[in-house]
């Protein structure tokens, strides 16, 4: 009986990180409880001027968080995240950034 196709569920299925059982996904939704006020309850903004995060790289979330705290971040909307921002610790902005990245990816959905 050839077991390599049971072999590499077995080594692929239990390394994908389900975000269900993802405890950072978990962290970072119910720090983003927040966020989705505006941004929405699935990372998709039915709000035009606020955009949607839902996918968006880590990096490119956190950058964009830091640069609201430190006020290099001033058009548009800006006071209001620049306030939120202002809340979160850097490891809060790793977390939303984490939950964001992942939510509507095939990762979440595993």
């Amino acid at each position: 009986m050839n077991r390599l196709p049971l072999l590499i569920i077995l080594i692929f299925g239990s390394a994908s990180a389900s975000a269900d059982y993802d405890p950072s996904f978990k962290i970072g939704k119910e720090k983003a409880k927040v966020c989705m006020t505006c941004h929405g309850e699935d990372g998709i903004s039915t709000i035009d001027p606020y955009p949607n995060l839902r996918g968006q790289k880590v990096g490119y979330l956190i950058s964009a968080l830091k640069d609201y705290q430190s006020r290099q971040r001033t058009s548009g909307l800006a006071i209001l995240m620049q306030q939120q921002a202002d809340t979160l610790s850097e490891q809060d902005m790793k977390d939303i950034s984490y939950y964001y990245s992942v939510l509507g990816t095939k990762q979440e959905e595993e």
